[in-house]
């Protein structure tokens, strides 16, 4: 189980970093617009598809990371406030639930993915880029979140993570006051 959950948070960090090398070549990318259409006075032909399929992409391949390092929006006003029991049982349902949802999501853009494969669809810009390319992005980054779900589940329910990272010592108060600690900078 341990070399399990190190692959899957291995592979979890090489997708975050894959997602902002994404972000930054599509940063270089408008840079080059930019060069290209005020400066030289060129038409730009790829950029703005490139662009646009690199956000789209980083989005769902950086997922992964995202959801190990907590780093997507989430209230916790009910598990603050909720006994460790509660805590435990809510963090399962809400993990299991997502998990679905992402399943779904993943089935339903695999078919998408394997149907501009198979019909070898094209962008409808002058650029004609193969869609089947950027459109990947959808299931692979979808089957890393369900990797990093089922490896989030196992954690809680083997005790190595705590539900919601808040242990069962911790109240509300506690949480707020590390939170606000982490936030200063550590400042005490």
């Amino acid at each position: 189980m341990d070399r399990f959950i190190r692959a899957v948070t291995f592979v979890s960090r090489v997708a975050g970093v894959t997602g902002a090398l994404m972000i930054g070549l599509a940063v270089l990318i408008i840079c080059d617009m930019v060069i290209e259409r005020y400066v030289f006075n060129l038409t730009t032909i790829w950029q703005i598809d490139a662009v646009t399929y690199l956000i789209v992409g980083a989005t769902f391949i950086s997922s992964p990371y995202v959801l190990m390092t907590r780093g997507h929006v989430n209230v916790d006003i009910l598990p603050l406030h909720a006994g460790p029991r509660a805590r435990y049982a809510l963090a399962l349902f809400t993990s299991f639930v997502a998990l679905a949802f992402c399943v779904v999501l993943f089935v339903l853009c695999t078919a998408y993915w394997y149907e501009a494969y198979t019909e070898r669809w094209l962008s409808n810009t002058v650029w004609r880029a193969r869609l089947w390319i950027p459109l990947l992005a959808m299931p692979v980054g979808l089957g890393l979140l369900i990797l990093q779900y089922v490896v989030d589940i196992a954690c809680v329910m083997t005790g190595r993570a705590s539900p919601f990272g808040i242990s069962a010592r911790q109240d509300a108060e506690d949480v707020a006051r590390e939170q606000a600690r982490e936030a200063l900078g550590g400042a005490p």
